[in-house]
């Protein structure tokens, strides 16, 4: 071995694998540090999530108010032997409504078409008996025409108006008016003011219960509601559904508006101790 080749293995021995030895042990302690850390924040992150002292109440919250909107929808349904006719005849009943609904002041906004539809009407014909009744032959479906249906949705917003309304557009013959309802126009409002209301009842009774207990409220650590909407109000003629020609000064229905109800029933977890 050369004199060379000594002084590098020399130098390698004192000075490059110690050092290697040092790194390979500063990386070691880094990753065993990131490791702590890790098991530290997890304990941290997890620590009181999962509350094994707890109890459950629920309550219930309850604000009424006045309606505001009247909503309900009437059909047109037109038979002709040809779709053209069937249309014509759908659309000249459809156009008269519309335009007593505007004469009364109801907003564009406030008058929708919710369904149209053409639809062909089939007749089933049967087959003539033969040989003294001893073979009938199959019928068969037969076209006989086609039927248009136009639904519109409209909201009146003055609901002291409509009884006349549904009045004035039953005397303009539609096929049927129904699904009368009574809403107010911010309905989240007073669904929020019945869910404050329930949180207030499920706390005083959690108070009450936690006192009974001699335990203490620590926090929430789960909640639930469900909430309870106002039932619809149905009306429909009974002679416009029939086919029947209504008078041509319909006598104006009775609404009463009443008070729409809006609950709120929650369900809270608290943690004690």
């Amino acid at each position: 071995m050369n004199p060379e080749t000594a002084d590098k293995i020399t130098f390698a021995t004192r000075y490059v694998r110690p050092m290697v030895a040092l790194a390979f042990a500063a990386l070691g302690l880094y990753l065993l540090m990131l490791t702590v850390n890790e098991f530290r924040s997890g304990k941290y992150i997890g620590s009181g999530v999962t509350a094994t002292n707890t109890i459950v109440v629920s309550g219930t919250g309850d604000v009424t108010a006045v309606p505001t909107i009247a909503s309900f929808s009437y059909t047109v349904d037109e038979k002709a032997k040809d779709v053209a006719t069937a249309q014509t005849q759908a659309t000249k009943k459809t156009n008269d409504i519309i335009a007593y609904l505007k004469d009364q002041k109801i907003d564009d906004k406030d008058i929708q078409t919710t369904d149209y539809s053409v639809t062909p009407n089939y007749e089933y014909t049967g087959g003539v008996c033969v040989q003294n009744g001893t073979y009938c032959p199959p019928g068969k479906q037969v076209l006989v025409g086609y039927e248009v249906s136009q639904s519109v949705t409209v909201k009146v917003r003055d609901t002291t108006k409509a009884g006349d309304i549904l009045a004035g557009i039953g005397s303009r013959n539609p096929s049927y008016v129904s699904g009368l309802t009574f809403t107010v126009d911010d309905e989240t409002a007073l669904q929020s003011q019945a869910r404050e209301k329930a949180i207030a009842n499920a706390k005083t009774k959690a108070d009450a219960l936690a006192s009974q207990l001699g335990v203490s409220i620590v926090r929430v650590v789960g909640f639930s509601e469900d909430g309870n909407q106002p039932r619809p109000i149905s009306y429909m003629d009974k002679t416009m559904s029939s086919g029947a020609m209504a008078p041509e000064a319909a006598v104006a229905p009775a609404v009463p508006t009443g008070e729409n109800k809006y609950t709120s029933n929650v369900s809270i977890t608290y943690e004690i101790k």
